[in-house]
């Protein structure tokens, strides 16, 4: 007697799948550079406006700390207590939770649903929805991940560690919350997702700039943070979500590098072509 071939669980077959294009996703993400446009290398090497930039910023973070930060840390006390109250609302926006949360589950659930029996056109959009949505992820993450580790490195007291503000107190190489001030890590998720989806849809560059200009006030005015730790903070998410950006423009994936050297965006799926595809993957 010859008995039909025992099918996989169709749990085992959801995560082979997920297991698969995710892999295949990062494989796409770190393959060799495609472009290599004019004055261009993958690797970013030192240009000179990264370096006048990076001067600059070390020149505000340094001019902050002598100038701003014991002053208008001692002021934000004194502001009143219905302000300080919207603020502390506020501030929890800038944790990248709000971003990374709803995009690390979209992109699982497109993982799981991304297969070779879909039609072509629905393979399509969703490779271009997932490369924005990678992109989004990575961009934001990754400059938060490395403030994350830097500022436990550095050691920076938080305003009122001790009894007083006082912006030159640190622990370095310690775990402890209260000395984890420089650079702010809400500053840092902000202005990265500002950056990065005024990447990607420009029309939205003054909604996410105000958005982050107000979470960096806002750490101040809880003195969760001094003024030179969100001005560097700023700077960290801005220079972290270019270089994803830079990494994707070199594989060719959602951006484009043109002769001059400039990277823009290409165009994404339509809504219509994206609501097409959600129907038939709902219908599968």
């Amino acid at each position: 007697m010859t008995g039909r071939a025992k099918q996989p669980p169709a749990a085992w077959m959801v995560l082979r799948r997920l297991g698969s294009n995710l892999a295949a996703w990062l494989k796409t993400l770190l393959r060799p550079p495609r472009v290599l446009a004019l004055r261009w290398h993958p690797l970013w090497p030192l240009t000179g406006r990264v370096v006048v930039g990076a001067a600059a910023a070390i020149f505000f973070v340094a001019a902050a700390m002598l100038a701003l930060d014991t002053g208008m840390t001692e002021r934000a006390l004194r502001l009143p207590g219905w302000l300080f109250a919207v603020f502390e609302e506020i501030t929890d926006f800038g944790k990248s939770g709000w971003f990374l949360w709803p995009i690390g589950i979209l992109l699982l659930l497109i993982a799981t649903a991304q297969s070779s029996e879909l039609p072509r056109f629905a393979q399509l959009v969703l490779a271009t929805v997932v490369v924005r949505l990678g992109f989004l992820f990575i961009a934001i993450g990754l400059p938060g991940l490395f403030t994350t580790i830097i500022k436990r490195l550095i050691g920076r007291a938080r305003p009122f560690a001790s009894p007083t503000a006082d912006p030159y107190l640190y622990a370095p190489l310690g775990w402890d919350q209260s000395f984890a001030s420089l650079p702010s890590g809400h500053a840092t998720n902000a202005f990265a997702a500002a950056v990065a989806i005024g990447a990607l849809w420009p029309r939205a560059r003054l909604v996410m700039w105000t958005y982050a200009v107000v979470i960096a006030i806002s750490r101040v005015v809880v003195t969760a943070h001094y003024p030179s730790d969100v001005i560097a903070g700023a700077v960290v998410g801005t220079l972290g979500a270019l270089l994803v950006r830079g990494w994707f423009a070199a594989r060719r994936l959602g951006f484009g590098i043109g002769a001059d050297g400039a990277v823009h965006a290409w165009p994404g799926p339509s809504w219509r072509r994206i609501k097409q595809v959600a129907a038939t993957l709902w219908h599968q």
